[in-house]
């Protein structure tokens, strides 16, 4: 079973409960809507045509209510909007450009980092919406068509590899063991993090085994090339037994630590992926470690399977190519004109080789011919 980092599967079944009689803070006939909704969704039903079948994930299903709420809210208390069968296409285009630029608040102030997910789910919503009154014999238009739902790269902390081993030296040892590992695995943080066991390791901590199940993508295993010792020696420091989980701590207490021991030891500048190293997160060395195998795998299958990407767009996403350089040298370009001179002179040789065989042979068909004329001079002469 997959260990839960966040512990959506409870989260969502308290709200659930306490929606029982209706969702607080909206009107009840959108109340009502989105209750449908999330049970659809909770059971895979009137999913659209190319979407993943079968009921979502309590992560899905958590984030899915909270931000469909969300955006309710926001509807009722600017266009007074309380049934959301009156909602209007201009309204949704204002609403998600106010988030865009900052006119749309979050409750701390904040900008909206990630508004083109609100549009996203937003437009999941209508699509079922337009299904379920298509069964009922009733057309409903396609007011999210227009919606701009492209995603900003979010910023990250970039970090070369005299950097992490500062980090790594400075660090307490169960963060030294940490910050190596993420390092040289490039694992994903938390999630397949959180669900590494001691019996993943094999061949004497050489290689690490990324169960399927705890995957996003699909299980891989991987040779550790950086940390199996101190792994090894971490196992056997912490007493762990084969069944135990690697790391403990919950990730949010570890993102803390991180930030905090990357600003004392790292200040608090900007990294060259955009974003301050006091910000630093585990998930941030998946990018550096991508980063730091990129130059050094022969083969982008290779480097995809380590990190579990279907696609190679990936590898551009993580890496920006941060660290990447040229590396063509005089000494390369003499090779390559070294062994152009040298094929040249190789089909010389084959070519004298092949005129020398003919003028070989050539000879020998006029010795023979010279040997017969001798003979018959011989037998001539004797008759004679």
């Amino acid at each position: 079973m997959k260990r839960q980092t966040r512990n959506y599967k409870e989260r969502y079944f308290n709200w659930k409960n306490k929606s029982l009689d209706g969702i607080k803070g909206i009107s009840k006939i959108n109340s009502d809507i989105i209750l449908q909704y999330i049970q659809d969704m909770e059971y895979g039903l009137n999913v659209g045509r190319s979407c993943k079948k079968g009921g979502r994930s309590y992560n899905r299903l958590y984030n899915l209510q909270q931000r469909m709420v969300f955006v309710v809210k926001i509807l009722e208390e600017l266009y007074e909007i309380n049934d959301l069968k009156n909602i209007e296409e201009r309204h949704l285009h204002e609403l998600f450009t106010g988030m865009k630029t900052g006119e749309i608040r979050r409750v701390d102030g904040d900008i909206y980092r990630d508004p083109a997910n609100f549009v996203k789910i937003f437009k999941a919503f209508w699509h079922w919406w337009q299904k379920v009154n298509r069964k009922k014999g009733i057309e409903i238009y396609d007011i999210t068509q227009d919606l701009d739902t492209r995603v900003e790269k979010p910023k990250w902390v970039y970090l070369t590899e005299g950097e992490v081993k500062k980090l790594c030296n400075k660090a307490k040892y169960y963060y030294k063991v940490l910050i190596m590992f993420l390092y040289d695995t490039g694992i994903r943080a938390p999630s397949e993090l959180a669900n590494i066991k001691v019996s993943d390791f094999q061949k004497d901590f050489k290689e690490l085994n990324i169960r399927d199940e705890i995957s996003k993508t699909f299980g891989r295993r991987i040779k550790l090339m950086l940390c199996a010792s101190i792994i090894k020696e971490f196992v056997k420091n912490e007493s762990l037994d084969k069944e135990d989980y690697l790391f403990h701590k919950h990730h949010q207490s570890m993102n803390r630590y991180l930030k905090d021991h990357a600003k004392r030891v790292l200040g608090d500048g900007m990294s060259p992926a955009g974003q301050k190293y006091s910000q630093l997160t585990l998930y941030d060395f998946r990018h550096c470690s991508c980063c730091y195998w990129l130059p050094r795998y022969k083969s982008e299958s290779a480097l995809k399977y380590r990190f579990g990407w279907k696609k190679s767009d990936k590898i551009h996403y993580y890496s920006e190519l941060l660290g990447m350089k040229d590396t063509i040298t005089e000494e390369d370009m003499l090779m390559d004109i070294g062994k152009t001179e040298l094929e040249k002179q190789l089909t010389k040789a084959e070519n004298d080789k092949d005129i020398l065989k003919e003028r070989v042979e050539m000879l020998e068909r006029q010795m023979k011919v010279m040997a017969q004329m001798i003979k018959k001079e011989i037998v001539v002469v004797g008759g004679n």
